[in-house]
């Protein structure tokens, strides 16, 4: 690398930290004192005899050991200004330095920072030939890495012949600093390899790189090295491997590397305690932390700080003001981590009088930290005027806010003021921060602008995983499933780990009706490498996932292997099964429900009562029904009256489903007209039916349903003249009929049918199989039900209508293409018609095929001639 020509000009600029040196003596520079606080009395040094006997009271000495010994303990102890005169005077005394004194300042320009500063004693030591010295080399290394210059670092160390552990380990701690994981296990192989025997603080360095990104694999082949080298019961190691397991959720395992730990400090018990809190372990943590106490374990800053957390997720005030007095008689109340830790605390337990009271009494101005924390609390207390006047307040005493603050207050700015405080984020360059950039682009999706989110994302300087996982949700929340896939793909080539949140969002995204069908299931994959599979968040959306997609059998699977459930979980089960038409299997899993006594919402009672209508369970869904307003007084949303009223009107029942609606406590919405109006058609009952249409033009004018059902009901009573009216109306008010498609996905390609069409390249084949079909569905008994063809038309060319339906073209070519074994799946935006239905259930025992149909309504599964649905759809 290229260094300056040195010269003691270089050094020219220390000797102004110093008075004159022609009558230099020790009281011309601050008294040198030492804290009772902070030196034992223990070292060689003696104090009161450098103030007794100075060292230029008249002649320099000559010996650089002296000198060395000066600068060791004031390097030791913090004095580094000291340092800095000490070794100012010796240069311009002509006194020659050696490995020792170099070693001793690097360690001090390091603590300095002092980028310039360590430059020139770079190009001294290569000057007095002391480069090569391992000692003078370590320092180097460790300076560069130590005020973030990596590269330098590198090159030093290359440039290094003789390398100990020392100068190795300051290397792997750089790469440990930028979280440079795989470089940091690259460096340690070739370690062992060219013969360096790791010590604790090696292996310390090395494992915790890893705990920070979950390397867990690594990391325990790691551990049987140190068993190896006789270090397992090492404390330094111990507590790396404690913080490694315990983020790695392997709780279990940091235990016993915690009881197998000589010496505990209060390092190990705060890492182990803070381990149990984060595993959501905290009656462990509290009887852990009277050990501690038992023990007799000096409490430090961490121990109060991780403690108050603790009694924070325990809701335990009374314990909290204890640690309180404790921390004041220990001499940490103004410990402003403490405080603001206290803070929380109270404010999580609701008493934000006596977190208010906190944060004004205090003897110096509040800090940045504080007023973030007490911001946040009144935020998170639901008191959002008030959190932003305390912003306010806090930009007119001039604290100047810092990235946690802006992103803490963002979401609760009003959204006319986004733009004014995206434009003070680009002037305080905080734009650019992980935490501002995912705050404001959280702000941009949850307003719609996916464009603003995704310009604010590639601001973003270090994209963490929160990062990331915004992004991700940006595209989900507009159903850009690709968009989502493809974004997932240059996270992983960042070298970005995802985490539970980016699966859940990305097995979300999948659960799309536009996903492709396998997609959910790589994901799955994926997650399980990570290990993430087992984590509610990722086991709870995998449910979903698989019941939306058709596939009830596999969110069976991970429903029964997960560890614990949420409500999240149970709904989707009882939901999944009642779509798939498996009523008695979703009322079996509420049961399980009330036998646990779990909580439940009206999401679930959507899915138990929507599991009774396609049952044709109507003495069972009204019993439901019941119980939900009469025993657990959950309030009926418009949704479950909707389904109440497609229970009864799917019986035939319409009369109830009427006094339904007219004794609801709102007025029925489009949902609710457009049930009964389809149920109308099917039962025939034209006069409900218009009032139904009416009620639903008048809620959604534009909406096609309306006219289409209503015109189907003209056309199935004979009223072909009132069908035609309603046609006409829509070519008057400009609606326009949505079109009938099939989809389906093969290879993962997506191949959509219309009724009749030939645009498919393999359509002569599609056509062929349907003409084999035809002949072999006539001799399996099969009879055209033309009814469901509502045009005034000959016999004849209904029937060719039915053949050439959108479904059947998408099992034909599904037939062709799919191997046999393999389900077909089928996707459809609109109901089945009765005699695709029937037609559908012959396939399926003909050709001996599993065909999966996904309708507007519901999931059909035909096996052997049958549907899921029993024909109640």
């Amino acid at each position: 690398m290229n260094v300056r020509t040195p010269s003691l000009r270089n050094l020219k600029s220390l000797s102004k930290i110093s008075l004159s040196f022609q009558a230099f003596h020790f009281s011309h520079t601050p008294s040198v004192s030492v804290d009772s606080g902070t030196y034992d009395g223990r070292s060689k040094f003696n104090f009161a005899r450098l103030n007794a006997h100075d060292p230029f009271d008249k002649i320099l000495q000559s010996d650089i050991s002296y000198y060395n010994h000066l600068l060791f303990e004031y390097s030791r102890i913090g004095f580094n200004q000291e340092a800095l005169t000490t070794y100012a005077l010796v240069n311009r005394a002509g006194i020659l330095v050696d490995g020792c004194s170099l070693s001793c300042i690097l360690k001090v320009s390091t603590s300095l920072k002092n980028h310039s500063f360590g430059r020139q004693l770079h190009s001294q030591c290569v000057k007095t030939g002391f480069f090569e010295d391992v000692s003078v080399g370590t320092s180097l290394v460790d300076m560069y890495v130590k005020n973030g210059n990596l590269d330098d670092g590198k090159r030093v160390f290359d440039e290094i012949k003789v390398k100990n552990v020392v100068t190795w380990t300051s290397l792997l701690s750089g790469y440990a600093k930028k979280r440079m994981v795989e470089k940091v296990v690259e460096v340690f192989g070739v370690m062992i390899f060219e013969g360096i025997e790791p010590n604790p603080f090696t292996f310390s360095t090395v494992i915790g790189a890893l705990a920070d990104e979950g390397a867990l694999e690594v990391g325990a082949q790691l551990q049987s090295m140190t068993i190896k080298n006789g270090l397992d019961s090492n404390r330094v190691v111990g507590n790396a491997l404690v913080s490694l397991y315990s983020k790695s959720g392997m709780i279990r395992e940091a235990r016993y590397v915690f009881d197998g730990t000589e010496c505990r400090d209060a390092v190990s018990w705060n890492g182990m305690i803070a381990g149990l809190i984060t595993n959501e372990l905290e009656l462990d943590a509290l009887e852990l932390f009277g050990r501690m106490m038992s023990a007799g374990v000096n409490f430090t800053e961490t121990t109060f700080v991780t403690v108050v957390k603790l009694c924070a997720n325990l809701k335990e005030l009374g314990l909290a003001r204890q640690i309180h007095c404790q921390a004041v008689k220990s001499g940490f109340g103004c410990f402003d981590n403490i405080r603001t830790a206290l803070m929380v605390c109270y404010m999580k337990g609701f008493e934000m009088d006596d977190a208010m009271k906190l944060f004004l009494v205090t003897d110096t101005v509040q800090s940045t930290v504080s007023w973030t924390a007490i911001i946040g609390g009144y935020l998170k207390n639901g008191r959002t005027v008030e959190a932003i006047d305390l912003f306010l307040q806090m930009r007119r005493e001039e604290v100047r806010p810092n990235d946690y603050t802006y992103s803490t207050i963002l979401g609760a700015l009003p959204a006319n003021s986004l733009s004014q405080m995206h434009a003070e984020f680009i002037k305080t360059n905080y734009e650019k921060s992980p935490s501002v950039g995912t705050a404001l682009l959280d702000a941009y999706v949850k307003m719609g602008k996916t464009d603003d989110a995704a310009k604010v994302f590639k601001q973003i300087e270090e994209k963490d995983v929160v990062a990331w996982s915004a992004m991700l949700v940006a595209y989900a929340q507009n159903e850009d499933t690709e968009g989502a896939v493809k974004k997932f793909g240059q996270l992983t080539k960042e070298g970005v780990r995802p985490n539970k949140y980016t699966f859940s969002t990305m097995i979300n995204a999948c659960a799309k009706q536009s996903a492709a069908a396998d997609q959910g299931k790589q994901f799955h994959g994926s997650s399980i490498k990570y290990g993430c599979d087992n984590t509610l968040i990722v086991s709870s959306a995998l449910v979903t996932m698989y019941a939306k997609k058709g596939d009830i059998e596999s969110a069976n699977e991970v429903f029964k292997r997960q560890q614990e459930r949420d409500l999240v979980s149970w709904n989707s089960m009882i939901t999944g099964y009642a779509q798939h038409g498996y009523g008695e299997k979703a009322l079996n899993v509420f049961k399980e429900m009330q036998k646990r006594n779990l909580k439940m919402d009206e999401i679930t009672f959507i899915g138990v009562i929507s599991a009774c209508t396609h049952a044709g369970l109507i003495n069972e869904g009204e019993m439901y029904f019941k119980l939900m307003v009469d025993n657990l007084h959950i309030s009926p949303t418009m949704e479950i009256y909707s389904c109440m009223v497609d229970l009864y009107s799917r019986g035939g029942m319409l009369d109830k489903a009427v006094v339904l609606i007219d004794g609801m406590p709102f007025p029925a919405g489009a949902t609710v007209w457009r049930t009964l109006l389809a149920a109308c058609r099917v039962h025939r009952n034209l006069e409900l039916g218009k009032l139904a249409a009416e009620k639903l033009i008048s809620c959604q004018p534009q909406d096609s349903a309306a006219y289409v059902l209503l015109a189907n009901l003209y056309a199935a009573s004979g009223h072909w003249r009132d069908r035609a009216k309603v046609r006409k109306l829509m070519d008057e008010r400009k609606v326009k009929k949505e079109t009938g498609y099939s989809w389906i996905e093969v290879k993962n390609k997506t191949h959509s049918f219309v009724a009749g069409d030939v645009s498919h390249p393999l359509s002569d084949q599609i056509y062929k199989k349907l003409g084999d079909l035809s002949i072999r569905l006539g001799d399996a008994g099969y009879q055209p039900d033309t009814n469901y063809v509502l045009h005034d038309i000959e016999e004849e060319q209904k029937e060719a209508i039915l053949s050439r339906h959108s479904e059947r073209l998408a099992i034909a070519f599904g037939l062709i293409s799919v191997s046999y074994g393999i389900p077909i799946r089928i996707i459809k935006n609109l109901r089945v018609c009765g005699d695709c239905h029937t037609v559908i259930k012959l396939i399926s025992k003909i050709e001996g095929r599993e065909i999966i149909v996904r309708d507007s309504n519901r999931f059909h599964h035909f096996r052997g001639g049958l549907c899921s649905c029993g024909d109640y759809w």
